[in-house]
Formats: structure tokens, sequence, C-alpha cells
């Protein structure tokens, strides 16, 4: 498929198919053999013609009355999100939630290949993460020469988000997430990602406020009727 209708995919669609691709895995393991458009709305909550539009971007998919075979999709799924083989990344940030990230389990089985660890801290370079030695960023584009990752992970303070940023693309980085709470400038061929931990509280806090047992809300609610 040429990577200019590949440009036209909604992200929320990509976003849909890493949740497809979870859900199909926990099925292989379970050894479940094939699937429904209408199980996967009950076991992911995406609606089944949501589902079958999502496929529609990358050709023709299952067969009428028979469903979907799980290892043909999981191994479909993953070649669109180009993780059918070894993706190779540099996370640059050795604190707490660097930490947390080389040593989550998730990213080997999704083919993410965590391969080196920077920092700019010189009382953590040289010592072990995990499997890892923490190495000094001012060296990532010599590091990288030789490692070819092209995914990075930024998990470092605002201040000095953009200059690290900048460093990484210089590297041969294409593609960061970045955790940093600051909007990162660019060259376009270098695609961002932003997590946003409070972001996500933030939402999450408003749907409580709302909620009927509010106790502001009642109130509000009672003072309405009189």
């Amino acid at each position: 498929m040429s990577s200019s209708h590949l440009g036209k995919v909604p992200i929320p669609t990509l976003e849909r198919l890493a949740t497809y691709l979870r859900y199909l895995i926990d099925l292989e393991q379970s050894q479940v053999e094939t699937i429904s458009s209408a199980e996967v709305e009950r076991q992911t909550g995406i609606n089944a013609a949501q589902f079958r539009k999502d496929l529609s971007y990358f050709g023709e998919f299952g067969k009428p009355g028979v469903g979907y075979n799980v290892l043909d999709l999981q191994n479909r799924i993953a070649h669109i999100l180009k993780i059918d083989k070894e993706q190779r990344m540099i996370l640059v940030g050795a604190g707490n939630l660097g930490s947390a990230l080389v040593g989550y389990p998730g990213l080997k089985e999704h083919r993410f290949s965590l391969v080196a660890v920077f920092d700019n801290n010189f009382g953590k370079i040289g010592r072990p993460l995990w499997d890892l030695e923490i190495q000094d960023v001012q060296k990532v584009k010599e590091v990288n020469a030789k490692l070819q990752a092209r995914i990075a992970i930024l998990a470092v303070p605002a201040t000095s988000a953009q200059k690290v940023a900048d460093l990484l693309v210089d590297a041969g980085i294409h593609a960061i997430l970045n955790f940093a709470p600051l909007l990162l400038r660019l060259p376009p061929h270098v695609h961002v990602r932003n997590v946003s931990f409070l972001q996500e509280l933030a939402v999450l806090s408003y749907h409580l406020s709302s909620e009927p047992d509010d106790p502001a809300l009642v109130a509000l609610t009672e003072a309405e009727k009189e």
C-alpha cells in the first residue's frame, strides 16, 4: 500500500488498531481461533461498524458468516503498524518514569525494543538501569549511528525537552513519544505524540464533577426547584 494512502488514515483509527492488536494477542494466548465484529464490540467497547470501517482502510478482512481469523488479523494489523518486526527505540530521561518505562514488559510483547537509555546527570551515567547502562545524552548521535533506532521516548523536564529533542532529530530519530509538558518544534518529517497525565486526569475530573451525586450539583438542582 502506498505511503500517500496511509497518510490519509485518521489518527483515531490507528489508535484503535493498537487496541484491536492488544485484544487479538489476548485471544491468541487463550487459543481462540476466530472472532466476529460483534464480539470485538463486546470486548473492546468499539462499535462493530467502526471496527469494520477501520479495517476497510487497509483492504479486505474476514469472511462473511465465518468472521475473522485471530492469528491472521493479528499479523496483518501488526504489519500495518510496522511492528511485525522489531522496532528499536531509545529513551532519554532515567528518572522514575524512565525507569518504569524501561522495565515495562508490554514493550517487548509488541516488538518494541528499548536498546539504549540516556541522561545528562553524571551521577546516573554509567549506572545500570534494568539490563541497560545509562549513557551520556551528548553521545546519542554517536551511539545511535550503530543502533539505528528511529523512535525515541522523551521523559525529561520541560526545561530541557526542546534541546534534547533537537539532539534526537540530529541523531536520526523520526518519531518521539513526548512525556514533557512542552510543545516541541521539530521538522515536518518528525512525528511527535504527546502524553499528558495531567490532561487525562483533568478530563476524568470533569466527568466526576458532572455525576448526579456531586453535592454541589445536587444543591444547585434543589435550589432550581424552589
